[in-house]
């Protein structure tokens, strides 16, 4: 019981190691150090150095975003300001500035003829248009004609007149000269950092009169309208008919293990409604709003205002990272381990495509028959069988080279 139980612990605390085979060959030895060459390639330029994957990285940025538009405009022989082309007025992420107005004065609820298309020269050409979403009102079903007219249009019950917005009006075309102010705060709440759009290194004067340029200005808050748009591509005139939507994206890409003023933004801007740009239907942006009023006697009415504008969507993205041991760790636990990838291939290649594969797949792998092992317990204990002749032992190591010579041609 002695002897096992001394036999058992000390198996457990022996070390076993694997037998190698050293091959003597030219073309496996370069296609070896080629592959591990172009794995720690990969890892240090790629995983490493362009990818950082030796930081935790946070990408939950929290933002807050305050707009505020500045410039004057003339339309339909009115001067504009702020208060009168900006909407919504609280200054927010997503804003419009208008750049062409329809106002239909004093609707009262009431009946009176629609619009556009519903055209009618009898009643019963009305009833086509019942449930219709595109009229102005409910559809009455009566065909409402003038005395001087063969065609009539049909009748709605609704506010009215009716609006049209057929009409030619002119465009904001002052637009261009408009700028947008941008106060953008983030934190990245992983590291507890917090960042502002506004260049420590600027002063107050220098933030009111500078405007923003890719490459001259990259850190001005304030853009030019007419600069934005032709960022994207686009121009007033093309936009300020029928409006359309432009995204100004602040980036936040921030490596925290360098000084933290390096961690500034990157402002890009795009056309969000380019797919639709060609369209037909559904062209452009504009949207409905109405100032309600009373008379004296009590009756309600109103202004409506259909308006065309260029929709401002300013988004927030970034991330940032900082070292950390437990990536870094891993990743080079990684790449380490990708680094056996060569052998596995020279393994391939030297069983199945060298001359020598037979002897080689030969000495990588031993076969034991149950004869042999009976055999060899039949030996003494301390025993070991001899190597074959023209093998060479390594005794510090325990490998055994084969060199090219041995292998038969």
């Amino acid at each position: 019981m002695g002897s096992w139980l001394g036999n058992t612990v000390t198996n457990f605390f022996t070390y076993e190691t694997t037998k190698s085979v050293v091959v003597k060959s030219w073309s496996v030895g370069i296609i070896n150090r080629i592959v591990q060459m172009l794995i720690i390639t990969y890892f240090v330029g790629w995983v490493f150095i362009h990818e950082k994957a030796y930081q935790s990285i946070d990408t939950g940025i929290e933002s807050s975003v305050m707009t505020k538009v500045k410039g004057f405009g003339y339309h339909q022989d009115r001067i504009m300001d702020v208060a009168d082309y900006v909407y919504p007025p609280q200054g927010a992420g997503v804003f419009c500035i208008m750049t062409k107005l329809i106002i239909t004065e004093k609707q009262f609820q009431g009946k009176c003829e629609e619009t556009g298309n519903f055209k009618c020269n009898s009643s019963k050409d009305c009833d086509k248009y019942f449930g219709s979403i595109l009229s102005n009102g409910v559809i009455t079903g009566i065909c409402l004609k003038s005395d001087n007219k063969t065609e009539g249009r049909c009748e709605i019950e609704a506010w009215c007149p009716a609006e049209n917005d057929r009409v030619t009006i002119d465009r904001i075309l002052d637009v261009r000269n408009f700028t947008i102010f941008i106060k953008n705060s983030i934190r990245f709440p992983l590291f507890n950092v917090t960042r502002g759009n506004f260049p420590s290194t600027m002063t107050s004067s220098e933030i009111r009169r500078c405007k923003y340029h890719p490459e001259t200005n990259p850190y001005c808050p304030i853009f030019r309208v007419g600069d934005v748009l032709n960022y994207t591509d686009q121009t007033p005139e093309s936009l300020t008919q029928n409006g359309g939507e432009i995204g100004i994206n602040i980036q936040w890409q921030c490596n925290l293990d360098l000084d933290i003023e390096l961690c500034v933004p990157k402002y890009s801007f795009t056309r969000l409604d380019a797919p639709f740009a060609k369209n037909r239907i559904s062209k452009g942006y504009n949207f409905r709003f109405a100032k309600y009023f009373m008379t004296e006697n009590g009756t309600e009415f109103r202004t409506l205002h259909k308006a065309y504008a260029i929709r401002f969507d300013v988004m927030v993205t970034g991330t940032a990272g900082k070292f950390d041991t437990v990536p870094t760790l891993i990743n080079l636990v990684a790449a380490f381990t990708s680094i056996g990838l060569g052998t596995v291939l020279c393994d391939i290649i030297l069983l199945n495509c060298l001359k020598g594969a037979k002897q080689y797949k030969a000495k990588k792998f031993e076969e034991v028959s149950d004869a042999q092992i009976e055999a060899s317990m039949a030996q003494s204990p301390g025993s070991q069988l001899s190597l074959k002749p023209g093998l060479k032992s390594s005794y510090d190591s325990g490998a055994v080279s084969l060199a090219a010579s041995d292998q038969p041609m």
